[in-house]
This record gives C-alpha cells, sequence and structure tokens, in this order.
C-alpha cells in the first residue's frame, strides 16, 4: 500500500510543477524555482517513503537550487 501512495504523491506533485511551469507572466528564475521546488517535494518524497517532512524538505532544497540557476541565453 505504501507504493500506491508514492506514485499518488509523485503524480500529484509533478502535475503540479508542470502546472507551475506554464503560468504566463512568470520571469525564467520564478519558473526556475517553480520547477525545482517540484522536482525536489518528488524526489524529497520518493527518497523518503513519501513522509512529509522529506516531500517539504525536498521541496525547499530543490526551490533553492531552481532559483540560483542561471540562464544561459
Amino acid at each position: 500500500m505504501k507504493t500506491i501512495k508514492q506514485i499518488v504523491v509523485t503524480a500529484s506533485l509533478a502535475t503540479v510543477a508542470f502546472g507551475l511551469t506554464g503560468c504566463a507572466g512568470m520571469s525564467t528564475q520564478d519558473r526556475n524555482t517553480a520547477l525545482g521546488a517540484g522536482a525536489g517535494a518528488v524526489v524529497g518524497g520518493v527518497l523518503t517513503g513519501g513522509s512529509t517532512v522529506g516531500t517539504v524538505g525536498g521541496a525547499a532544497v530543490g526551490g533553492v537550487i531552481g532559483n540560483q540557476v542561471k540562464s544561459t541565453h
């Protein structure tokens, strides 16, 4: 049953992350932050077996990393 929970959490977070990246009016840095937070949440949730602390921690770390990524364009 824990595996199903992980799949649902992962799919939900991925959907939110992809939804946020399509928002009009967001700067590149804002999109990178949102995408990093979404990806970090998914990775944190998977690595900690779906724990809330792992998911939130992953989102925080991913958001900071995404915010610091600079575009080469």
